[in-house]
């Protein structure tokens, strides 16, 4: 069967331009495979791990030859790019991006590409780098796309269909709104990490501090892993929305202060944010296979993963998807999600007759 594009070109070789790329190949999306980095090494890396067929430092004639070309490079760079891929690209060919900033990036790049319609899969780790690139980061991804009245009718129909065949899941919301939303679910994180993580650097008390850090500092805080030049990029590109969402924080922050005088009233505010973090699932659960998750004590010991799989594998019970939680020098939690709450209940009986404690 013929793939669904040609030539594909992915400008950008890091984890997410990576992954798109090698899901493009794993799912025989594309004839080939180009990709483009001033970075040499990257694209060392890309031709070693099978990211890429052909690799480039330098555009020219091969940029007309595309029918697809994604732009994967630090979001504060996609303007400059675009201007540079403009005189090469083919008149009839797709273009998109995955910056996570969309307003600033779409108004420059749709007067510069033809067929071009922004994106934003939400997908990520902190690891960065095309040598943590994974197709599989890609599969089940909510995939911003952010149309305005200047889209072509081709880029309206090609670009969800490329994000339908990577696995994802393709969802519309204007270039201003998303870095709104973007704001206080992606960039406002990161930056509470990076103070909480500063109120620890600059404390007398450093070296105690981080020692009794709890698996819950960690979790909250695992975004400032990333990158820190990548990270400080994609804030900065969504400054004035980020303003309005600190500003918004600063007020609860103000808010849940004054509670601390009001033990009830803090109370149901806790119980509020319990009810909020809970349903998190179910907010996409219209996009996304429902899931139903049990949490599991585990003792720090080797095979007990593989025991629990080996359990309920012999029960005739699937594993959707697996969490570690937390890891103690004598204990930790895995969060095992399953297709069904039958599924689920079973798993409930087999793995406490195994002698495990569910919370």
């Amino acid at each position: 069967m013929k793939p669904l594009f040609g030539k594909v070109g992915i400008f950008g070789v890091g984890l997410l331009g990576g992954s798109v790329a090698l899901c493009l190949k794993e799912r025989f999306l594309a004839e080939e495979v180009h990709a483009y980095d001033q970075d040499p090494l990257a694209l060392e890396k890309a031709l070693f791990l099978g990211v890429a067929d052909r690799v480039h430092t330098e555009l020219g004639p091969w940029v007309g030859e595309l029918s697809l070309g994604i732009l994967a490079a630090p979001v504060g760079a996609l303007p400059e790019l675009g201007k540079a891929l403009a005189p090469w690209a083919h008149p009839q060919s797709l273009w998109t991006d995955v910056g996570s900033v969309k307003a600033k990036v779409v108004a420059a790049l749709e007067g510069l590409l033809p067929h071009y319609l922004g994106g934003h899969p939400m997908a990520g780790s902190e690891r960065a780098g095309v040598e943590n690139a994974h197709a599989g980061l890609l599969q089940n991804a909510v995939w911003v796309l952010t149309p305005t009245e200047r889209t072509s009718p081709k880029a309206k129909e090609g670009i969800p269909r490329l994000v339908e065949a990577l696995g994802a899941y393709p969802l519309e919301v204007p270039p201003l709104l998303h870095d709104e939303l973007v704001a206080r679910i992606s960039h406002l994180p990161y930056l509470l990490a990076v103070a909480l993580n500063r109120l620890v650097a600059h404390s007398p008390h450093k070296d105690l501090l981080m020692f009794l850090a709890a698996g819950g500092f960690r979790d909250l805080t695992r975004v400032a892993s990333g990158s820190p030049r990548m990270s400080r990029d994609m804030v900065v590109e969504n400054k004035e929305a980020l303003k309005g969402a600190i500003e918004e924080l600063r007020e609860v922050l103000l808010e849940l202060e004054g509670l601390l005088e009001n033990p009830e009233a803090l109370l149901k505010a806790a119980e509020e944010a319990k009810r909020t973090r809970d349903s998190l699932p179910i907010v996409r659960r219209s996009l996304l296979p429902e899931m139903h998750d049990l949490v599991v004590q585990v003792p720090d010991r080797p095979g007990e993963i593989a025991r629990i799989a080996t359990a309920l594998g012999e029960a005739g019970v699937n594993i959707k998807d697996i969490e570690v939680l937390t890891i103690r020098e004598t204990a930790g939690a895995l969060r095992l999600s399953f297709a069904t709450r039958e599924e689920r209940e079973t798993a409930k009986a087999v793995l406490r007759e195994a002698g495990y404690r569910l919370p």
